[in-house]
């Protein structure tokens, strides 16, 4: 989610590529080093929780001071702010993990990363169907005038809430009906986790300069 943020805000910030791929890792090195600590807080004795905050902390700091000497880099007021706000996502994180409120620590680095998503998925979804629908979906949407800035997210959330709701129950019952054994979480933890790692691994690559999604979306400083 990080990496993501931070690849956004090259775009945005044009900074560098050693000074972006430096305070990417120092980024990604100090959230990695706190989900650590929250995932594996029962595992852990009082020495390596007190390594891991302060592994953290020194990391945070790091962040902090190189963004300072970054922003020189940066032309525009949105790419200063956008700069910083990948940075205090670091330390909400990290002050969330301090206090001990774990669920925050987690949550609101995935909020601004869903957030993110759908404006860059939504704004290209409209912009290639808006004047011609090239898929059924969008068909269907224009025959039932259903903006289309809506029709992402609410298909996204239905298919999501439907997948966990029912989705392992089916697959139990069929698993059952066919083999004579119940088969557990395959939707919840194989389907939907092979969908998030897919996710995160072609993210990586699929909005790069040359790929056809940069067509029907444009970066500005």
């Amino acid at each position: 989610m990080i990496k993501q943020q931070h690849g956004v805000a090259r775009s945005v910030c044009q900074l560098p590529n050693w000074a972006f791929y430096l305070l990417l890792w120092l980024s990604v090195s100090a959230g990695l080093i706190i989900y650590i600590g929250i995932f594996l807080k029962n595992s852990l004795d009082v020495q390596q929780i007190l390594w891991i905050k302060q592994s953290a902390g020194l990391l945070c700091i790091c962040v902090t001071l190189f963004g300072f000497y970054c922003q020189r880099y940066v032309d525009s007021l949105f790419g200063k702010c956008f700069l910083w706000a990948n940075i205090f996502l670091v330390f909400s994180s990290f002050y969330f993990y301090l206090q001990q409120y774990y669920f925050l620590a987690i949550l609101v680095p995935r909020l601004v990363h869903d957030a993110t998503a759908y404006t860059f998925y939504v704004t290209h979804d409209y912009n290639r169907h808006h004047n011609i629908p090239n898929n059924w979906m969008y068909g269907i949407a224009a025959r039932c005038h259903i903006p289309f800035l809506i029709v992402l997210p609410l298909s996204s959330f239905a298919l999501a809430f439907v997948l966990q709701a029912y989705g392992d129950g089916f697959i139990s019952q069929l698993s059952e009906f066919f083999f004579g054994t119940r088969i557990n979480k395959v939707i919840t933890l194989g389907l939907l986790g092979y969908l998030a790692l897919m996710h995160y691994y072609t993210e990586a690559f699929t909005w790069k300069n040359d790929s056809p999604y940069r067509r029907y979306i444009g970066f500005s400083k």
